[in-house]
């Protein structure tokens, strides 16, 4: 168990502090935010800790000086002002109609003019203006507004395009109202996980500086490794005794699960808080994050670009691409790095392209084990059994057991075997043996003069070569004569060589022989 209260799911800036849970000191740039600016809009990945922000800013903002004891900004702040703050929070809804998101503008509007007055306009924008013209006259000093998770009702209805017209016309005059209004504003923070181009929000608020690409602010949400070993320090010698590794072990396994997110090609990259702060506590290392969510919108977005799963860790993106995310189902890429299953790998200044990649193992065995089914025989949630047992077959040495299990990844080949089909075989080795890295090295190859696939075990070296069109003899054949085995005859392990054919009848792995 974790030896200090981790905050994990904590949203709640003053109950964090008053109920004595660990904080990773972010104040220093919640200082910087709301002093040299005013307007903001910040994407990042959910539970990336954009909630906490909010509430962390609400309680700054509302002069609770308190609450901010022992932290950075309490040396930075001399003169503590309340001001009053408005925040909507749209993510606790499910927003299957467009009447469920008027109910929830609805809510927080009587919760404001309980407080500040009722309006004379009845409609929701109208409303909505009154109460932050009323709250600066009533209390003397500029009004706050925060808007977490404003994307939330577009992200759930984007499978159907009627219903998401709807709730766009209905974001647009209430978000509208913030323009008008910019006299009555000391602050106002919009975020979310998208910025969609086509919602006001952003083309009547020419005025957002938007936070999600800026350099200053690369690690508002997030754990550098910097506070990561500055803050949890006896967490981190539990998780190594437990895990029975040494320190730099047990940081580079960290790193390698929950590290890896960048948001500027030039600045840090961060670990991922939900899933490091549940290691923390549980001292396991298993995909926290992913299991918190289905990302459903992307897997329909990918079916119907018929992307190819080879090509999505490195691929290349236009600088432009970043500025907003249009729902266009033929460019899912951009909405696949804001949703955080991608991060910036590099940077072309030259050419202003981005290369983006999976951020870390968790997001990329996660996703390539939900994306699965979609593409083989195997069943939704049995992915992982079959890799695991991939993994223990080939330790033991039973290559017949592993090919067999291999066939029913190939369940869902499309009859005729033409260009497109090919891509499809592919894709399945490639995700079978990339998957399979999480418990042996496994490597996937595609380049002329390496073998289709390597698989390391303690004590062996498999070798396998893949024919769509050809015997599996030929397929051995291509082993010895391309000397794939080469690399690998100095690491006093067993090679083993093993020949694979399709058979095109069955549209299926047909035989193989091992050598």
């Amino acid at each position: 168990m974790a030896l200090r209260k981790l905050p994990i799911g904590i949203q709640d800036f003053p109950s964090l502090r008053e109920d004595g849970y660990l904080y990773v000191d972010k104040t220093a740039l919640v200082y910087k935010l709301v002093n040299e600016g005013r307007v903001y809009f910040l994407s990042r990945p959910r539970r990336f800790g954009k909630s906490l922000l909010c509430s962390t800013l609400a309680a700054y903002l509302e002069g609770h000086k308190e609450l901010f004891a022992g932290l950075a900004i309490e040396k930075l702040e001399e003169k503590w002002t309340k001001h009053p703050v408005l925040r909507l929070d749209l993510n606790a809804e499910k927003y299957d109609s467009v009447e469920s998101l008027q109910n929830i503008l609805t809510y927080h509007l009587i919760r404001w003019e309980t407080e500040y007055g009722t309006a004379t306009d009845a409609s929701l924008p109208g409303r909505f203006r009154g109460v932050i013209e009323r709250a600066h006259q009533v209390t003397g000093q500029r009004v706050a507004v925060i808007i977490d998770e404003y994307d939330k009702p577009l992200l759930q209805t984007l499978d159907n395009p009627a219903l998401n017209q709807e709730m766009k016309a209905a974001l647009k005059p209430f978000f509208g109202v913030l323009k008008s209004v910019d006299a009555h504003l000391k602050f106002l923070l919009l975020t979310g996980v998208t910025k969609f181009g086509q919602v006001s929000v952003f083309s009547d608020l020419n005025q957002l500086a938007d936070l999600s690409l800026h350099p200053s602010y690369t690690t508002l949400c997030g754990i550098t490794e910097e506070e990561l070993l500055a803050n949890f320090g006896p967490e981190l010698e539990s998780l190594a005794s437990n895990q029975n590794l040494g320190r730099n072990e047990t940081l580079a396994e960290v790193r390698r699960m929950y590290n890896g997110y960048k948001f500027h090609q030039d600045g840090p990259s961060v670990y991922n808080p939900f899933s490091t702060l549940n290691l923390l506590d549980r001292f396991e290392f298993v995909d926290y994050w992913f299991q918190t969510g289905t990302p459903t919108f992307l897997v329909e977005l990918l079916q119907k670009t018929n992307a190819d799963l080879r090509e999505i860790d490195g691929v290349q993106l236009e600088a432009a691409d970043f500025a907003n995310y249009r729902q266009d189902p033929d460019r899912p890429l951009p909405v696949i790095y804001q949703s955080g299953y991608l991060t910036i790998k590099s940077y072309d200044k030259a050419l202003r392209f981005y290369t983006l990649g999976y951020p870390n193992d968790e997001v990329k065995n996660g996703f390539l084990q939900f994306l699965s089914p979609d593409y083989t025989g195997v069943e939704k949630g049995k992915t992982g059994f079959h890799i695991g047992m991939f993994s223990r077959e080939l330790r033991e040495g039973n290559v017949d057991a592993f090919m067999t299990r291999l066939r029913f990844f190939f369940e869902n080949i499309p009859y005729d075997l033409n260009d497109k089909t090919e891509r499809h075989y592919q894709v399945v080795l490639y995700l079978v043996f990339t998957l399979l890295g999480q418990y042996i090295q496994s490597e996937v190859k595609s380049a002329n003069g390496r073998a289709d696939s390597v698989v390391h075990t303690p004590d062996a070296v498999y070798v396998f070569e893949f024919k769509l069109k050809g015997k599996a003899e030929l397929a051995l054949k291509q082993i010895d004569e391309q000397g794939y085995m080469i690399p690998y005859q100095a690491s006093g392990k067993r090679i083993v060589k093993v020949g694979v054919e399709f058979n095109k009848k069955k549209r299926n792995i047909g035989r193989w022989l091992v050598g």
